[in-house]
């Protein structure tokens, strides 16, 4: 069994409201609840929310269900993982899927792939990543180049961000680590879009600008 789940808190402080904002004529969570039910392998999809008047804002479907989550898990300083552990705690699967309301360009294929990764080439668990090629320098000091030996950046080795588009693991990653990403998992790039997250008032016009831009084509 394939559950994915959506984690939302209605009470954002830098973007009040971030989870419902319009974007291409559909609420955030409306855009990630049709991925998820466009994808092949995910079996059954739960919106985890203290307010039930989420689901004012979510496409009925018998595969999609309200679970209303604590209401402390609200608070400022709960961390996801509080999050995830607290919905693992209530719903059993083999494999999770968790996803997010304000990563609205993923897609149902990039999560598939993720999906495919672990039940079909042995992966322990996934996520969506972006890969970052250039000069990187961390406090203070050169991570993967040599100062004094410039490589092209075509020839640097290459790091990987996690985007928060999605992240899929076994049951017994969760069980045995407390953790998303388990020890072999595998990384599903995605290009510019598909990473973009709505973090703040920027991020936000930002993906207005590439709805409107999808709505003209």
């Amino acid at each position: 069994m394939v559950v994915s789940f959506v984690t939302i808190k209605m009470n954002s402080t830098r973007l009040p409201g971030k989870n419902i904002l319009p974007l291409g004529g559909h609420p955030l969570v409306e855009r990630i609840c049709d991925t998820l039910l466009a994808c092949r392998r995910v079996d059954r999809i739960y919106i985890y929310c203290s307010d039930e008047h989420i689901m004012d804002y979510v496409p009925r479907s018998q595969r999609l269900e309200f679970l209303q989550r604590p209401k402390w898990l609200d608070g400022d300083m709960v961390t996801m993982h509080d999050v995830y552990g607290s919905f693992i705690s209530e719903v059993d699967a083999d494999i999770y899927v968790a996803a997010l309301a304000t990563a609205p360009f993923i897609t149902a294929e990039t999560i598939d792939r993720g999906i495919e990764a672990i039940t079909d080439f042995g992966y322990d668990s996934s996520l969506s990543v972006k890969r970052l090629q250039t000069y990187v320098w961390y406090d203070g000091h050169p991570v993967n180049f040599y100062p004094d030996n410039v490589l092209r950046t075509q020839d640097l080795k290459p790091a990987f961000i996690e985007t928060c588009g999605f992240y899929a693991f076994r049951r017994e990653v969760w069980q045995q680590n407390q953790s998303r990403v388990g020890t072999n998992p595998f990384f599903v790039e995605v290009l510019h879009q598909e990473a973009i997250d709505i973090d703040n008032r920027d991020d936000y016009d930002f993906a207005r600008v590439i709805a409107e831009t999808e709505q003209k084509r």
